[in-house]
């Protein structure tokens, strides 16, 4: 066993340390995505500092935990992630998006610790399914875990998957939902209405859990329950969030889906999040 189990407190410092990355990245990139990697940044530590059973030294153990970031735009959250548990060194940090550096705008299996190579909005569900399913047939008892962005629940793919999970009964697929309620070019309200998410995922026989997902206790209890569900209805974790959280000036904007702070903005937000990390 591989997983750590960090303590609520250590989570909230990990995750803002992941801000303070994701920042960094995007800034000296001049390009990337803050807004939705910022919202998630949470739930992608307590992922991996909580909850994944992965082992860096051994990046692709049959038996490990699969994990599958199918808003693959923000892989800001999750190189950092992979960096401080140790998958890979910290040229990701300093060479993002570089013509000459191994790590991308989006995730690849280049990478250790990356299981999907993702981007395209839509897809990763369906990837997840498939890894679930392949569980099960092998006899194995890893489980699969998905984060998945609310504008990307507007691709049919995603409602195909969602079947797909249901039918075969997939206790050991987790989704979590990184519901920040802003896309690209505007709200999701504006763009293309999902009404009651919720129950919407019910009624496609998903076992649904509502949570703040700035919340880390509420964030480690949700992922916690999935294991007393080893069989039967597979969970899709609801998480509200913000986009951009933790930097005032990119909280709940559209502008900031895809944008590079200035000199100014970038010592800004730094300030907001505690200072460079040490």
């Amino acid at each position: 066993m591989t997983i750590l189990k960090k303590s609520i407190e250590e989570l909230k410092g990990i995750a803002n340390d992941i801000r303070k990355d994701i920042v960094t990245m995007v800034y000296k990139a001049q390009s990337g995505h803050p807004g939705g990697s910022l919202s998630c940044a949470d739930i992608m530590a307590a992922l991996y500092f909580y909850k994944l059973n992965v082992d860096p030294k051994n990046p692709k153990w049959e038996d490990r935990d699969r994990f599958v970031l199918s808003k693959g735009h923000a892989c800001p959250a999750l190189f950092p992630a992979l960096v401080m548990r140790g998958f890979v060194d910290d040229d990701c940090l300093k060479n993002f998006r570089s013509v000459k550096s191994q790590y991308p705008s989006t995730p690849s299996t280049c990478m250790p610790g990356v299981d999907m190579s993702s981007g395209p909005l839509g897809q990763g569900l369906s990837v997840a399914v498939g890894m679930a399913l392949a569980a099960r047939v092998q006899g194995k008892s890893y489980k699969t875990y998905c984060v998945m962005g609310d504008g990307e629940t507007q691709e049919g793919q995603v409602w195909e998957a969602l079947m797909t999970g249901a039918k075969y009964q997939l206790g050991n697929l987790i989704c979590i939902l990184d519901n920040n309620k802003i896309q690209m070019c505007g709200t999701n309200e504006e763009i293309m209405p999902l009404g009651d998410i919720c129950k919407k995922y019910e009624s496609f026989g998903w076992r649904v859990i509502h949570i703040d997902g700035h919340d880390m206790q509420q964030i480690v209890d949700a992922l916690d329950s999935v294991d007393d569900n080893p069989v039967g209805a597979p969970t899709m974790i609801v998480a509200e969030t913000i986009k951009g959280k933790g930097v005032s000036f990119m909280e709940g904007t559209a502008a900031w889906h895809g944008k590079a702070p200035s000199d100014e903005q970038y010592a800004q937000a730094m300030k907001e999040l505690g200072g460079e990390k040490e």
